[in-house]
């Protein structure tokens, strides 16, 4: 039996997020240049998010750039945004084709103005999309996202529109950016580093976390599928003991 027919297709994760680990490493070892491994990875990314959309997978969420990535080397930074730009022209088709709603979510204004105007293009041209949201984390880092939202909440109430007795998980989560997905189910790190790296330290409050030595545009389908019967091999308690449970 295949992995791919091993899966329970009533117990599959609604959100996995995944960091994308490992381009620069990969393109190392076969005496690459870094920009190599980050276009090799594209084919990962095009393959995982088939591969959701083929299972049911209601929501995938990739760390694509974080807040810290402008750090890097310029020209490097330049050419992931090269990346960005090209992926969303070439896989808009890809995106139609599967029913795929794109989603972005961080410091959206950060980005370049060339970038953030395909990217607004293919959110708009795919949101009627049903089968599944694809979210890319751009300009993303999880301590802003929570500063941003103590900020908006603390504007609101200096102006009258919340209570302070009032706010909740439910308040907190609304003012973030994911406020429209669910909280992450599986969270997939490549590349063997076991940190979350500043990526949805809110929204992964119970997920499960499952590392992988694969870099990722080693990263497959099989190794999606893998990582998804590990998944669904543990027991998801949430505060509760396995007698309740069973």
């Amino acid at each position: 039996m295949e992995l791919k027919d091993q899966i329970h297709k009533d117990q599959l994760p609604k959100h996995i997020a995944i960091i994308m680990d490992g381009n620069g490493r990969w393109a190392k070892q076969k005496g690459r240049l870094r920009a190599f491994g980050h276009e090799s990875g594209t084919k990962s990314v095009k393959a995982v998010t088939e591969a959701c959309a083929e299972l049911g997978v209601q929501h995938l969420t990739l760390y694509a750039f974080s807040t810290e990535n402008w750090n890097r080397p310029k020209l490097e930074v330049q050419t992931l945004m090269r990346l960005l730009i090209s992926s969303l022209k070439k896989e808009i088709k890809t995106l139609q084709d599967n029913n795929i709603k794109l989603n972005a979510i961080g410091n959206l204004q950060a980005l370049p103005s060339k970038v953030h105007k395909e990217l607004q293009d293919v959110i708009d041209k795919t949101k009627t999309n049903k089968r599944m949201t694809l979210t890319l984390a751009l300009s993303y880092g999880s301590r802003l996202e929570i500063t941003d939202a103590l900020k908006d909440i603390c504007d609101k109430v200096k102006n009258n529109i919340i209570s302070p007795e009032n706010i909740d998980e439910y308040i907190i989560n609304q003012h973030l950016y994911t406020r429209n997905l669910p909280d992450v189910d599986l969270l997939i790190r490549t590349s063997g580093e076991q940190r979350i790296s500043n990526f949805l330290l809110w929204q992964i409050a119970y997920a499960e976390l499952y590392f992988t030595e694969v870099l990722w545009p080693d990263f497959s389908k099989e190794d999606l599928y893998i990582a998804i019967l590990n998944y669904q091999n543990r027991e998801r308690r949430f505060g509760k003991t396995s007698e309740q449970l069973s």
